[in-house]
């Protein structure tokens, strides 16, 4: 594969002279803006907050290009390139993509080139080598906020102990590890760590890979801290253009910023995308500042973390309680045959059957996971024999919201689904069954989540838990195992009631 050198962007020209379809060439951009920082320039402060933290496209920014170029020739914008090329390899400024296979090439009507462009961001807008990536390189606002949260609850001790290192971790600019089971209140833990941000005027950041998580944090969030701006990011979102000293982002937003975050709270850090896209893990990195805490939370850490944690190799704290100090439910291991031919036959296997009718019959409303949405709907129309309120939802159901909340209503006494549901909702009084829990869908990690939809409430602290499966895995093992551990943790540190 062939790839031009070039080491400049392309500006319009009306910048300069309105000469229309003409550009200046601004080059050398590997270093910094030579041009000084002129301090008597009255800059734009709509333009500095606009731009401040983000690495935006020339078409991402509302303001006139005149003034861009004026704010950069007196040192308070920088151009970057789009894409570089070292000599050896192609390198997306934005995402990060250094892979030859994310990227393409086409004949640039603004070069007059063969101008290559990075696929793996392409969502966000075209980034090439000529095309120029705005970053903002004046002065930041200062903020401060006293005493911000406006919050009457109270911490159990070891939401205490979680919340005295998350503060501690933010004060002094590290990264954290938070490793709390299911149910331990992990947003609650954030609080004193985000008034502590807030009140040393460190710009903070919470982000999460899944859009219905950052729907329901915003409105929790910005109740406690009710004087403070919040701006909630995500596909779509009316807050985009919005400067705040809090945002609460989806991870794939993380994109759009550079080194804008003196503290970044990254939740749910082993759910998909983030945990299995180096593109969003970059992005992360490199929109926190150089010098800026990081915060990891998770119920459910990697293999290689959750072992640093036990060596005393990584800075974290465990909580293995839940809030209203009830164990952790253990899942029962139930062997229900080839469940998949069963289900290719119109049949639905005796075991899972009678777990089911059980359900009806007492009036416990449950979740059953399926690995795979084929299977599911095949499943349906025979579980619909036993009761017609029975429904199914998965990541393509356009009919998803309402169903999630016909479930809360009660309406819907089971509810078939794949893993879209394994974390980020809670129905307060629910039984869970795993059907095929031998399938690769099913990770270590979903099945730890998935356990954890039990009891969350402290109305309705237990629950079953039943992983019905065709063959026991190590996942499946070491989920139980996991379970097992946190509860014996919590019983030696007195944080459970048995």
């Amino acid at each position: 594969m062939l790839f031009l050198k070039t080491d400049e962007v392309l500006i319009p020209q009306p910048l300069v002279n309105g000469k229309k379809g003409e550009f200046i060439r601004i080059t050398d951009l590997t270093k910094p803006n030579s041009l000084p920082m002129d301090p008597t320039f009255p800059y734009n402060q709509n333009l500095q907050l606009f731009l401040l933290g983000r690495k935006l496209l020339l078409d991402e920014i509302p303001f006139p290009l005149e003034e861009i170029h004026n704010h950069y020739l007196h040192g308070y914008v920088n151009y970057l390139q789009g894409v570089t090329f070292d000599g050896k390899k192609l390198s997306c400024g934005r995402c990060g993509n250094k892979d030859a296979a994310f990227f393409s090439s086409f004949h640039c009507a603004r070069c007059k080139e063969k101008c290559w462009y990075c696929r793996r961001c392409i969502m966000m807008g075209r980034v090439s080598q000529c095309t120029p990536l705005i970053i903002w390189t004046g002065p930041d606002p200062e903020f401060s906020y006293q005493k911000s949260l406006k919050w009457h609850g109270t911490l159990s001790p070891s939401q205490r102990e979680a919340s005295l290192k998350i503060k501690e971790a933010i004060r002094e600019r590290k990264e954290l590890l938070v490793w709390a089971v299911c149910g331990a209140g992990k947003t609650e833990m954030l609080f004193e760590g985000i008034e502590e941000a807030m009140r040393s005027g460190k710009r903070t950041a919470i982000a999460t890979p899944r859009i219905d998580v950052v729907l329901e944090l915003t409105p929790r969030i910005q109740q406690v801290f009710p004087d403070i701006p919040v701006t909630s990011l995500y596909g779509g979102s009316e807050d985009r253009h919005r400067y705040s000293p809090l945002v609460i982002a989806t991870t794939h937003q993380l994109l759009r910023f550079h080194e804008a975050f003196d503290c970044l709270i990254i939740d749910e850090v082993d759910a998909f995308p983030y945990s299995a896209d180096e593109m969003l893990q970059t992005a992360a990195e490199k929109a926190r500042k150089k010098n800026g805490s990081l915060i990891f939370l998770t119920a459910t850490p990697k293999e290689a973390w959750q072992a640093e944690c036990y060596r005393g190799k990584r800075n974290c704290v465990i909580l293995p309680a839940r809030f209203h100090r009830y164990p952790l439910p253990i899942p029962s291991f139930v062997w229900c045959g080839n469940w998949r031919e069963k289900v290719k036959k119109g049949q639905i296997p005796p075991k899972i059957l009678r777990w089911v009718k059980r359900r009806l019959e007492i009036g416990k409303q449950a979740l059953i996971f399926f690995p795979h949405i084929k299977l599911m709907k095949q499943a349906l129309p025979y579980f619909q024999e036993m009761d017609g309120r029975i429904e199914a939802v998965h990541s393509e159901d356009l009919d998803r919201k309402e169903k999630v909340q016909a479930m809360r209503a009660g309406d819907i006494p089971i509810l078939l689904t794949t893993t879209i549901l394994e974390r980020g909702v809670t129905f307060p009084n629910i039984d869970v069954a795993v059907v095929g829990a031998e399938d690769d869908t099913f990770t270590e990690s979903a099945l730890v989540q998935i356990a954890g939809r039990v009891g969350r409430s402290p109305q309705f602290p237990t629950g079953d838990i039943t992983f019905f499966h065709h063959g026991t895995t190590r996942a499946m093992i070491r989920a139980r195992n996991q379970l097992l551990r946190m509860n014996r943790q919590a019983r030696m540190k007195g944080l459970i009631d048995d």
